[in-house]
Parts: structure tokens; sequence; C-alpha cells
């Protein structure tokens, strides 16, 4: 008999799985249980319902309209029951946007973020500096009183909330000696290091943060400098998918990403277009997973680098059933699908009846 010593990781799991196996097993589930159902039937309403408002918020966003948005933008947060972590997120960033066109009174935003973030409603952590200009003195005030009082608790969840608060506030107010405090207490990691370095360089403390990165940073990256080398080299060998995806792995261990994947579409434009097409459609994914506006614009232009690599290639009917297949997959993005118009590629009227081959199939 085989023993299990311990539970399997599910959520580990479930992160291998593909969104259509995850979709069967949630509606199967539901078909078992009408409680999942409803939840679920409600969330779909709530979808169809906040996508074109907050749609139609952004684009007039956007236009640079004069327009006070925020008390709408407000009602459309206090509304969202239901609404996905994405759709929350996208939501708060709009009603940033907004209170930063026409700040509402400093104390009731304070008040409203201090609800949301210790409230038992499961909301996105809010990056205080894009409220800093809307909340002012006063509402920065009121925030640091509460946060304070918080952090006298005892450990859990409300108390990790204000250290993650007390950061912020730090931050944005210029507390750089209670910015470094709260850094220097976490567990040591690469980011928390850069970070340190970062805060004393911009508080102009040059040979501070010289002689910290000498005790850290320096004696920490060698080994990982020789893996991006590494992966750098195989990657130049051996461009494909799998050597794509170690070579990020390896740079955003660096913090140095953005750089590398330039670089490596750069050496990719001189190859063989058979070889460059998988990694610019990994890179299309990539950027449309971010669901953010530039995102979607650069993709939209990596995608017609990909148009032609497929030309090039003689494979140009390909580009047309992958582009269908993308489109449809993500229709309900319509940011996605006016830059794709922008960017003058032109958009299939209806999904062919077969799927594009995989390259090299």
């Amino acid at each position: 008999m085989v023993r299990v010593n311990s539970a399997p990781d599910l959520r580990a799991y479930l992160r291998t799985l593909d969104v259509e196996t995850l979709a069967e097993l949630l509606l199967d589930q539901a078909g078992r249980d009408s409680r999942l159902r409803h939840e679920l039937e409600v969330r779909a309403v709530v979808h169809e319902k906040v996508g074109p408002v907050l749609d139609t918020l952004q684009r007039l966003l956007d236009a640079g309209t004069q327009a006070d948005l925020t008390p709408l933008a407000r009602r459309m947060l206090d509304s969202l029951d239901g609404a996905s972590a994405a759709e929350r997120r996208r939501a708060l960033a709009l009603y940033a946007r907004a209170c930063a066109k026409h700040p509402p009174e400093p104390r009731v935003l304070a008040d409203w973020i201090l609800r949301t973030q210790f409230g038992e409603d499961a909301w996105p952590r809010i990056e205080l500096a894009e409220f800093a200009g809307a909340l002012g003195e006063a509402g920065l005030a009121r925030l640091k009183s509460t946060v304070d009082g918080v952090l006298t608790e005892r450990p859990g969840p409300r108390r990790d909330t204000a250290r993650h608060l007390a950061e912020q506030l730090a931050e944005v107010t210029g507390d750089v000696d209670g910015l470094l405090e709260i850094l220097k207490s976490k567990p040591p990691s690469q980011d928390v290091h850069l970070k340190i370095i970062r805060v004393l360089r911009e508080a102009g403390r040059h040979s501070d943060a010289i002689a910290y990165a000498a005790r850290t940073i320096i004696q920490t990256d060698r080994p990982r400098q020789g893996t991006l080398a590494l992966r750098r080299a195989e990657f130049r060998r051996n461009p494909n998918p799998g050597s794509y995806r170690a070579l990020r792995a390896a740079a955003e261990q660096l913090d140095r990403w953005p750089a590398e994947r330039s670089a490596a579409l750069a050496l990719l434009a001189d190859r063989d277009p058979a070889a460059a097409i998988p990694v610019y459609r990994m890179h299309v994914d990539e950027l449309i997973e971010q669901k953010d506006s530039s995102c979607y614009r650069e993709a939209a232009l990596a995608l017609r680098e990909l148009r032609g690599l497929h030309r090039r290639a003689g494979t140009a009917e390909d580009f047309a059933l992958y582009l269908a297949d993308l489109l449809e997959t993500h229709k309900r993005k319509t940011r996605l699908l006016i830059e794709v118009r922008n960017a003058r590629i032109a958009i299939p009227k209806q999904l062919p009846r077969r799927k594009a081959m995989p390259v090299g199939a």
C-alpha cells in the first residue's frame, strides 16, 4: 500500500493546467454543486456588465476628457461584488487616474482606502503612489494614523497589510530613514537589496549605496550572472521556445529581462524566420497577459513583425489562422482589437474552421 506523507499541493498542480481543462473541471463540478454554479453565473453576469463600463471609462480618460469621472469610477468600484481580481485591479487603476484629475475630499478618500485594505472583501493591494496626489498631506496623515495603530496589533493578516502600507507611506512621503528601517527588517532577498540601494541613491547617499552593494549584491550576483551568460549563449546557439523561457527565467532573477528580450528579438530578426516565429508568438502572449493598454499596443506591433516573418517564411496563411485563433481567444479585450486595427493588421471576419498548424509540424 502506498502511503501518502502529505497532502498534494493542489494550487501548484492547478497552475499547470491549461484554461480549457480548468474550465471543464469547474463546469463538471458546477453540475453537481448548485452553490458553485450560482456563484459562477453571478460572476459571469458581473463580467458582462463591468467590462463595457470599464472600457468606456478608459476611453474617456485616454481621450483627456475634462469631465469629472471620479464619482462614476467610485460607484463602479462600489458595485463590483462578484467581479474578478483582474477587473478590480483595472477598476482601481482607472479610479486612481480619475482622482488625479478631480480629487475627492482627502479624508474621505483615505477612509475608503482603509476600508478596502483592511476590510473582509478580497480587494487587490492599492499602490499609494497612484493616489498620493489626491490624498495630499491630510489624507496621507489619516492613513498613517490608522496604519501605525494596526502595527501595534498581534501578528496576522491585518498587521501584514499595515506593514505593506507603512512601506508605501514612507516612500511617498520621502521618509528615507523610516523606509530603510522597514526594508532592512524584511527577510534578505535580491529585490530587497536592490530597493535599498535605489532608495540610498535617490536620497543622494551614494557612498552608502556603493558600500551596501559591495556587501550584498556583488557577492550574491556572480552565480546568477554566470547562469544568465550561459542561458544567453544557449539561446543564440539554438533559439527556440525552450531556450527563450530559460533565458527569461535567468534574466528576471537579475531584473534584466526587458533588455535581454530586446536583444533576443533583435537576434531573431536576422535568423531564419522559422526559428523566430514560435518565439515571437510567445512574446505576443507575454504582452497580452499583462492586460495593459500599452502592452496591447506593443503586442499589436509584435504581431505586425510576426506577419512579416510568416511572409518571409512563405507561411502567410498560417499567420491568418493564428491571428484568427488568437483574437477569438481574447475577443473580450476590446483595447487589444483596437490596437491591432491601429497597427493596420486585417482582422478576420470569422474564425476558419481549422486551427493554425504548430510551427514546424
